[in-house]
């Protein structure tokens, strides 16, 4: 199957280098095209069989699968332009949570589906969101299933969930990684380690506690048991988390809610306004 991707920032180079990594896809098998050619020419000078388009056109002639990783506002005027080329034998595939499969099969005559990946899948793990339209047909979902097993673990969301799924999934990682580094420089305040030997204590903390969750030796509440022993020194931080977390995960999804709204609503009008 060829695959093409129009847009090749973070995320789209993310799922090109995952999906050539694990071999589910060969490089001559897919096409890219990026509005700053440069970029696009760097990961061909990595992938050396990567073919290279000058227009999203032409992405659409040498592709079945086409992957849109552009900003959001840019997703309308891309389709409408593309539309004349696209047919029914076309998948299109959104990478970008505000807009749903339903907008882009009101502009197309292609299947349509919404796979919300994560930066974890770059190591080949974590969580891909999968959101297939009405026309997206059995064929293209197992496709598209299988080519995101060799990468992640592809799983079915509602619309309802979408951004709190994606939050937890896409957002996740940056949350964590934000909260370890505070961990980490609370360290190196407090007491003498170097940054660097908290860094690397810390890093591979949290890599073991992803093996324990993932070999399903622990679950979190029996990790956190087997480590807090009761009237020891772990209790005691525990206590200091209890008292001083308060809120904060909850006024974290509160944010993402209201910006989510924001854009869904840039979105809606920009839909709404040029849709008959």
């Amino acid at each position: 199957m060829n695959i093409g991707f129009i847009g090749t920032g973070n995320m789209g180079k993310i799922l090109i280098d995952a999906f050539i990594e694990s071999k589910a896809v060969r490089p001559s098998k897919i096409t890219i095209m990026n509005r700053t050619k440069k970029r696009a020419k760097e990961i061909q000078q990595q992938h050396k069989k990567i073919n290279v388009a000058d227009t999203a056109e032409e992405v659409v002639h040498a592709s079945k699968v086409i992957f849109i990783c552009v900003k959001p506002l840019d997703i309308h005027p891309l389709l409408i332009k593309l539309e004349p080329l696209l047919t029914k034998d076309h998948c299109i595939v959104s990478i970008t949570s505000p807009i749903s499969v339903e907008q882009i099969e009101r502009l197309i005559p292609s299947q349509a589906a919404r796979i919300i990946p994560s930066i974890t899948n770059r190591a080949l793990a974590g969580v891909s969101l999968f959101t297939f339209g009405e026309r997206c047909t059995p064929f293209y979902q197992n496709y598209l299933h299988e080519l995101f097993s060799s990468m992640s673990k592809p799983v079915a969301i509602d619309q309802t969930i979408t951004r709190v799924s994606s939050d937890i999934v896409s957002c996740g990682p940056a949350f964590f990684s934000f909260l370890l580094q505070r961990f980490i420089d609370a360290a190196v305040q407090e007491t003498n380690i170097s940054e660097e030997e908290a860094t690397v204590m810390a890093s591979d903390m949290i890599i073991g506690m992803g093996k324990l969750l993932e070999k399903e030796i622990f679950t979190l509440p029996t990790l956190q048991d087997k480590v807090c022993v009761k009237g020891g020194i772990t209790g005691e931080g525990i206590k200091v988390l209890e008292a001083e977390l308060g809120e904060m995960f909850v006024h974290v999804f509160q944010k993402t809610h209201e910006k989510f709204d924001e854009d869904i609503e840039l979105v809606h009008n920009q839909f709404d306004s040029l849709i008959p």
